[in-house]
């Protein structure tokens, strides 16, 4: 048995496990989570198993209810839009200070990485571009020069993995070269034209986001107050993830 001073390692040892799996779309929106199952897996007991399942919901990643367990947390149509007008604030303002802290090579190396970000867009296969994509916008961010706005900008990355992960097709309206164009306006060393590129790009995003969880909304209004333990149970009831093919419904 595990003694208690191992038990903090244990816990960021289940968080990261956990945490990865819901940005890589290993664990997909609405999809429950066994306490009991993943202690088996990692070896380790209930304790630091619940700590860090407990941390993931403080994130906003995982969702619990009295007597119904824990699952990847569903957002509201109201989540989503918080989390995009937060994020507008504090990217529109590392695209401002971008324009004055970054250097020539910063970039010359974001304008390349810009242009690989829209190279892969149109591949079916999405975790390249989700990849890439949220390298470009940490290293704006890094290069903004202000740790703390940088630090706050990746933790509402984390939610924005997940929702990527459901964009199983490239989305056919997208410009060719929607990630070269922000950076050619954020290089352009004018302040207030970073600023209205970034605020229009995180806007397209939102609609895009939006639009790919209007199904989950309505799953989510049609669990009420409480949820399935297994998704045998969920599927038994009607209710079947758009993710899911019936296929693939487990115990």
């Amino acid at each position: 048995m595990k003694n208690y001073a191992e038990t903090p390692s244990l816990a960021a040892e289940a968080y990261s496990v956990v945490r990865q799996r819901i940005l890589r779309g290993e664990l997909v929106l609405g999809q429950a989570i066994s306490r009991r199952k993943l202690a088996a897996e990692l070896g380790m007991s209930f304790l630091p198993v619940s700590e860090a399942l407990l941390r993931l919901e403080v994130e906003g990643l995982l969702e619990s209810r009295p007597r119904a367990g824990t699952r990847v947390r569903i957002p509201s149509r109201e989540d989503v839009v918080g989390h995009f007008t937060v994020r507008e604030a504090l990217e529109v303002q590392a695209a401002m200070l971008f324009t004055r802290a970054s250097t020539a090579a910063e970039r010359s190396e974001l304008r390349k990485l810009a242009a690989r970000v829209d190279a892969v867009a149109k591949q079916p296969d999405r975790r390249l571009y989700t990849v890439l994509h949220h390298k470009l916008h940490r290293r704006i961010a890094e290069c903004a020069r202000c740790p703390m706005l940088c630090d706050a900008i990746e933790k509402t990355h984390a939610l924005a993995s997940i929702w990527f992960c459901l964009l199983r097709q490239p989305l056919p309206d997208d410009p060719p070269r929607r990630h070269q164009d922000l950076l050619d306006a954020l290089t352009a060393g004018r302040p207030k034209e970073a600023a209205e590129a970034m605020r229009l790009h995180i806007a397209v995003g939102m609609a895009h986001t939006l639009e790919v969880l209007t199904p989950y909304f309505k799953t989510r209004k049609a669990d009420g107050e409480t949820f399935f333990r297994s998704d045998k149970k969920r599927y038994l009831q009607g209710i079947v993830l758009p993710s899911e093919p019936r296929s693939a419904i487990s115990e």
